[in-house]
């Protein structure tokens, strides 16, 4: 818990913020409201403005006090709630193939809920398949199921998009991701794929670029790529149907 906790700090200091662990009183107005609303769609309705302004003041990342030393977590701010939501599955994927490396593992494919992470490739020498969700399909609005099929080896891809977590209000859908500048949920993008090694940084990345324009997450993702010593491509799904890609994510996925 304290390695997962201080790696959450550190991805909203490489983040700017748009990933923070500590964001949890804002984002639990918004997980009640998206429960009741899917269990009764004809009264869904929104978290109060007045309420979501008075989570984000509990909200300081700062309030969060790590001693490694004494394996303690103490919260300056008693109102402080956590949600590890945006890294915890990448997180924990990344440390079960370290083990499996470790003991030798040398063909394997983790799918943790749609984050994958690849081991080398097949018993048969192929790449692993790994196709990306298309969200106009699952809408119904396009026959196509994937956004993108291809084949990875020793590298994770991992998807953050408004189609299967969300809820509807007068016509208009709120995903799961909330923008910490707006406290409502993002809706510049359908989806965001990162690809990079680590299924962590994967994971913390794909939910950072889902808030930001494309221009914002290209800056981000090579800030990141300093940061983290390593290489990192995404690919967005928009509103409008159009893909955007970085330089290098169809080639790294062999995408056809």
């Amino acid at each position: 818990i304290m390695a997962l906790l201080k790696f959450g700090k550190g991805i909203y200091e490489s983040t700017d913020g748009k990933v923070n662990i500590a964001y949890g009183s804002v984002l639990s107005l918004w997980h009640d409201k998206r429960e009741a609303g899917i269990a009764d769609p004809e009264n869904a309705s929104l978290p109060d403005d007045a309420a979501l302004l008075e989570a984000a003041q509990h909200c300081n990342i700062e309030d969060l006090i790590l001693d490694e030393e004494n394996s303690t977590v103490y919260f300056k701010d008693p109102a402080l709630r956590l949600d590890v939501g945006g890294i915890a599955k990448g997180w924990a994927v990344e440390r079960v193939a370290e083990l499996l490396e470790k003991e030798g593992g040398k063909s394997y494919l983790l799918n943790i809920g749609g984050n994958l992470r690849a081991i080398g490739r097949k018993g048969d020498g192929t790449k692993w398949i790994c196709p990306v969700q298309n969200p106009f399909y699952i809408d119904g609005i396009e026959d196509e199921p994937y956004a993108v099929s291809g084949e990875i080896e020793d590298i994770s891809l991992v998807t953050s998009g408004d189609y299967e977590r969300y809820f509807t209000v007068e016509g208009v859908r709120y995903a799961h991701i909330v923008d910490p500048d707006s406290r409502y949920p993002a809706t510049l993008h359908r989806s965001v794929t990162i690809l990079t090694k680590d299924s962590g940084i994967a994971d913390a990345l794909s939910t950072a670029l889902f808030i930001l324009p494309v221009e914002e997450g290209e800056a981000l993702i090579e800030k990141m790529r300093k940061d983290y010593s390593t290489e990192i491509e995404a690919m967005w799904v928009e509103p409008d149907r159009s893909m955007d890609y970085t330089e290098k994510f169809l080639k790294n996925v062999d995408a056809e």
